[in-house]
């Protein structure tokens, strides 16, 4: 959910930073330029040294921007039930996963947990 909100921006910011995700010597050599010093952000991202703490700030903004936007755009017990499921914590009758993804929200496990059990109870009540 959160990525529909972050998505085009993170692009741009790579592309104007000349960074990139490599997961094999072979993307790495593919995507680099000759000259250019290379850092490995985590997760596969590369970007150049240079540009490594200009690429580490405007991920943080855009992800508190996009939290910002998306919590304007659905209340938050959308927000979780989308979670609930995005996590298959229905599946897994657990929705620990479901609790750790919100906290950047501002959402509490007691919100994530009231909704779960409403939720499941619901499920339970009309099995289709």
């Amino acid at each position: 959910m959160l990525g529909q909100y972050t998505e085009q921006a993170t692009t741009e910011l790579m592309e104007a930073n000349g960074a990139f995700f490599a997961f094999s010597n072979d993307q790495f050599k593919k995507a680099s330029q000759e000259g250019v010093e290379y850092v490995s952000m985590g997760l596969g991202l590369i970007a150049p040294k240079e540009n490594a703490d200009k690429i580490h700030a405007g991920l943080e903004e855009i992800h508190v921007n996009g939290i910002k936007k998306l919590m304007e755009d659905h209340d938050r017990e959308e927000i979780i039930r989308y979670e609930l499921s995005n996590y298959e914590c229905y599946y897994t009758d657990d929705p620990s996963d479901a609790i750790d993804v919100v906290k950047c929200y501002g959402i509490t496990a007691e919100e994530v947990k009231k909704v779960f059990i409403e939720e499941r109870q619901k499920k339970k009540n009309n099995p289709h």
